[in-house]
């Protein structure tokens, strides 16, 4: 009988120390255990700030929108007095959904199942037929809040109550997308994809330098200086960036992806902001199971007027090609990780920083992680 590895075994395996030069990616079981995604549900998704709205869908007073992080229902609303509020969505009398709804407006948070009323602060404001009822105390009863802010076009949460400010989170990051000006840009569209893979094979493919551009994307590399593309790191973020060139190689990608460069940021763990001029598109990677997540692709245009909407179309058409093509590769990616011809792999020097990046970064979260239940167990 072929022994188990422990999750302990499992982390030890990558060698976050090595050097770009020496280092392997981490190990295939990473992406294909379902205790290492039990793992980072708990000590990153957990403990993470994460994107989970668009900044002016909670721009006014009664203003709402919910969103799943790490299995819980969360709710994220604009008080009477302005302030921006986030909380488990989730009703203290028995546990139904509060806020039923994506998204909307309310003066009063209504859970559906037995009509208690919530603030917009949070404070349970009612409870129908509760007479006689001893030992309750109502202030102790509202819903339970959860960290939020917003920076730039979105709305972020953490549920992690002793987690730091957003912007030290973000660190370098906020300084170095200041210049694109995203806050003049709207919101257009989104787009969902259902994708057979571990989350961190997506994230994987996005941060690998371009590397598999040529191969992969020949409409986008035809107007990209592949030899000029460079690779930043920083804090929990990337910048990958190009010189742009016109070329009519590719139609549809030529008239809609234009500008001086293309930017593409990564935000550790699972967010993505790619920019062209006039145009911006996010990146979200949900983890689903360890098989599979789901990307949400939200598109911004500098102009989404009646007159600028079959550009717009054409546009967002062109990144669901790019998206397209890349499912294809992560779905097989992720079979051939359950290969018994594949451990890990190496990384390139020239192309795969940002990779190491991220792996450095999750290893680091997964040991601290497992360190603290080890000691609570002693």
């Amino acid at each position: 009988m072929i022994r188990q590895s422990s999750v302990a075994e499992i982390l030890a395996a990558y060698d976050d120390q090595a050097p770009l030069s020496r280092a392997f990616t981490i190990p295939a079981p990473w992406y294909v255990d379902s205790r290492i995604a039990a793992l980072e549900n708990q000590a990153v998704f957990s403990r993470a700030w994460q994107v989970v709205g668009r900044a002016e869908q909670v721009a006014q007073p009664g203003r709402f929108v919910t969103a799943q992080l790490a299995g819980e229902p969360i709710v994220i609303v604009r008080g009477a007095d302005s302030e921006l509020r986030a909380f488990y969505n989730v009703c203290r009398h028995h546990a139904a959904k509060v806020v039923t709804e994506p998204c909307g407006s309310a003066s009063l948070l209504h859970c559906p199942y037995h009509g208690w009323n919530y603030g917009l602060d949070g404070s349970l404001k009612g409870m129908p037929e509760f007479e006689g009822v001893q030992g309750f105390d109502r202030q102790k009863n509202g819903l339970v809040p959860v960290k939020a802010e917003i920076w730039e076009a979105f709305v972020w949460v953490n549920l992690d109550p002793g987690a730091e400010p957003l912007a030290n989170f973000l660190g370098g990051l906020a300084r170095r997308v200041a210049p694109l000006g995203m806050s003049r840009l709207d919101y257009f569209d989104r787009r969902v994809y259902d994708i057979h893979c571990n989350w961190k094979v997506f994230v994987d493919n996005y941060l690998d330098g371009g590397y598999h551009v040529p191969h992969l994307h020949k409409g986008l590399n035809s107007v990209l200086d592949y030899k000029q593309y460079t690779i930043e790191t920083e804090d929990r973020y990337c910048l990958q960036t190009s010189p742009m060139v016109a070329s009519d190689e590719d139609a549809a990608t030529g008239a809609t992806r234009q500008g001086d460069r293309a930017w593409y940021f990564w935000q550790y763990p699972n967010f993505m902001i790619n920019c062209y001029q006039g145009y911006m598109d996010t990146n979200l990677v949900i983890p689903l199971d360890v098989d599979h997540c789901r990307v949400l692709f939200d598109f911004y245009f500098s102009d989404v007027s009646e007159a600028r909407l079959e550009y717009n179309r054409q546009s967002v058409a062109v990144g669901n090609r790019v998206q397209e093509e890349d499912l294809g590769i992560c779905e097989d990616v992720q079979r051939g990780l359950k290969s018994r011809a594949y451990g890990a792999g190496r990384l390139s020097v020239r192309r795969e920083a940002g990779e190491q990046l991220f792996h450095r970064l999750l290893a680091a979260d997964l040991r601290r992680c497992l360190d603290r239940t080890a000691a609570a167990a002693d």
